[in-house]
């Protein structure tokens, strides 16, 4: 009897270093590569549009490849169970292989299909092609999990980062069976209906191949002083490689690989640009760690003091909330990370703390309102790592020292922009202010702003909070839980 598979592809958008893929292809003579489309089962958390725009592109990649490859892939919609079984039905399958999430949505998902389907017997088989570590891996001397990443980070590199190869793509598949239908990525309508997404596709080019290019080139061009400039938003110091992380379109054991392959790397603490870039990736397990052992995180603080904290809510703000979106709160730095979101779907990792502190801490607003916009604008939006770093920045999850993360917008511009190159891309209404301007306008003189063509309150809006007086009131109200 010929053994038939699906492969059951959700975020490991990719054929190089394909655990479920490999194993697939070494157990079975018949293969499916299969995409389900159901949203409505990650529920709260269903992907934004942002996210929908990427993984329409993505899994057009991604058909393409595997039809070089003498395969295709299968697309439907529907409940992944219904969906599965049917096709188990249909085509006689013997087996079923996936590569593991780790939302709480999912994982419930999962267990249940993957109990249906081994009652009925078939053989399910799921492998970790997402993360350098399991969530439940690393634990503390008594067995629990770390809420620090230092120590959580110390403890990777005492196990050993992971030395696996990962496995190229395979050359040729098993043809798909041509009665087998499939929906188009058209008809899941993952696009937007009104074309707002130009600078998205001026930004990015989803798939696998190339993530590739984004590795190779980051490595060799900018890694080495990675430590020293990824906190520079306007310098390209980072690899962006967070969304094709995000849709498995690279593995974080590829990087790793590739990291070792090409570079000096050390698996030490010391603050090398190797070391730095690599601790990145423990930083995305670690945000995993904490969503898998403290799943209530994705909607609710860590820190349960922080469950009586007096947050503004959107119908109390809404009008402080919209212009915190949409650009124009009046602090340079926060309005150009803002439009640079709303234009590219991406917005460097300095500029997110510095505008989710101003959210949180100036403006007074739950963390969950900024949760949820980043969520739905950013093409990397993941669930762990948008989760913890919210919660990081309004002080309530892991890891979080609230007095000291009341981030000035204007010190940090100063430092980090200091030359305004980032503020003027996306800010042009303040680009002819000279550089030790631009980052506080609204602290110039009336002839300085007027020969730049500035009226503030009209081309520019006046700053919307005084931040002397609102950090003063988040620490006060942070002292009423303490």
């Amino acid at each position: 009897m010929m053994t038939k598979s699906i492969l059951w592809l959700r975020r490991d958008l990719r054929l190089d270093d394909n655990p479920a893929l490999l194993a697939a292809l070494q157990e079975c003579e018949q293969l499916i590569p299969l995409y389900i489309h159901s949203p409505g089962e990650e529920s709260p958390w269903s992907p934004g549009a942002a996210s929908c725009w990427w993984l329409h592109h993505s899994l057009v990649a991604l058909d393409g490849e595997l039809r070089k490859r003498g395969s295709r892939l299968v697309i439907r919609e529907g409940k992944s169970l219904a969906v599965l079984q049917q096709l188990i039905a249909e085509h006689n399958i013997t087996h079923l292989f996936w590569n593991r999430l780790y939302e709480p949505a999912i994982i419930e998902r999962d267990s249940s299909i993957k109990a249906t389907l081994t009652g009925a017997g078939i053989h399910c088989n799921s492998f970790n092609g997402t993360l350098l570590f399991e969530p439940w891996e690393i634990q503390t001397g008594q067995k629990t999990p770390y809420k620090v990443f230092t120590a959580f980070w110390k403890a990777c590199l005492k196990a050993g980062l992971p030395r696996l190869e990962p496995a190229p793509a395979p050359s040729s598949l098993p043809p798909v069976p041509g009665a087998l239908e499939s929906r188009t990525v058209d008809t899941l309508q993952l696009l937007p209906s009104i074309a707002w997404d130009s600078g998205f596709h001026d930004a990015w080019k989803p798939g696998a191949a190339s993530a590739r290019e984004l590795l190779d080139s980051f490595i060799e061009e900018a890694i080495e002083s990675y430590n020293s400039d990824r906190d520079l938003p306007g310098y390209p110091g980072t690899s962006r490689l967070s969304p094709h992380l995000h849709f498995g379109e690279i593995s974080p054991h590829q990087i790793l690989r590739t990291v070792r392959t090409m570079t000096p790397f050390e698996e030490t603490m010391a603050p090398t640009g190797q070391n730095v870039y690599v601790k990145q990736l423990g930083w995305r397990d670690f945000a995993h760690h904490l969503l898998f052992h403290f799943p209530q995180t994705a909607d609710n603080p860590l820190d349960e003091r922080f469950a009586s904290y007096p947050w503004q809510w959107k119908e109390d703000a809404g009008e402080i909330l919209w212009a915190w979106q949409k650009g124009r709160t009046g602090f340079p730095v926060v309005d150009a990370g803002m439009r640079e979101l709303w234009h590219t779907g991406w917005m460097h990792n300095r500029v997110r703390m510095i505008v989710a502190s101003l959210l949180t801490k100036n403006l007074g607003i739950h963390w969950m309102e900024g949760a949820r916009w980043f969520w739905d604008t950013l093409v990397d939006a993941d669930l762990a790592n948008n989760s913890m770093g919210w919660q990081w920045t309004a002080g309530c999850g892991a890891d979080a020292a609230p007095f000291f993360r009341i981030f000035n917008p204007v010190s940090q511009s100063e430092r980090f922009d200091p030359g305004g190159e980032y503020i003027r891309k996306w800010v042009p209404e303040l680009a002819k202010l000279p550089d030790k301007a631009i980052h506080a306008p609204w602290m110039q003189k009336t002839e300085l702003l007027a020969h730049a063509g500035i009226r503030l309150g009209d081309d520019y809006p006046m700053p919307i909070v005084d931040l002397r007086e609102t950090r003063e009131r988040a620490l006060a109200q942070w002292s009423l839980i303490k």
